[in-house]
């Protein structure tokens, strides 16, 4: 992972925890799949893609969530899921884009960004 993406997961990460998430996990594998952090919102479990950019000539960094990187991450939560033996549960998948240019940070957090 770069120093980028490394930084932008950590202030998203800060984020969440200031908007009253409980983070749980960072950044969990299964097979060659990831989930950037796994947190807990009351009884809600939050399954949370980081993305981080310096500009947006490829687009908002929150658009970089393809289908099929949507697929992979609710893999890895349902891989998560059996591992703790978790039913009945309510899970969200969120997106947050981080764009960081020189000293200004944007975060722009999308909650239920696909299911």
């Amino acid at each position: 992972m770069s120093d980028l993406g490394k930084y932008g997961e950590e202030l998203a990460q800060e984020y969440l925890m200031e908007q009253g998430l409980r983070i749980l996990e960072t950044n969990y594998r299964f097979h060659h799949a990831e989930v950037d952090i796994v947190a807990e919102e009351g009884d809600l479990l939050v399954f949370c893609e980081v993305k981080t950019r310096h500009d947006d000539s490829f687009g908002a960094p929150e658009q970089a969530i393809t289908p099929y990187k949507a697929q992979q991450i609710r893999k890895v939560a349902s891989a998560y899921l059996a591992k703790k033996q978790i039913r009945d549960r309510q899970c969200r998948f969120d997106v947050i884009g981080v764009m960081v240019t020189g000293a200004a940070v944007r975060l722009n957090h999308m909650r239920n960004a696909f299911w």
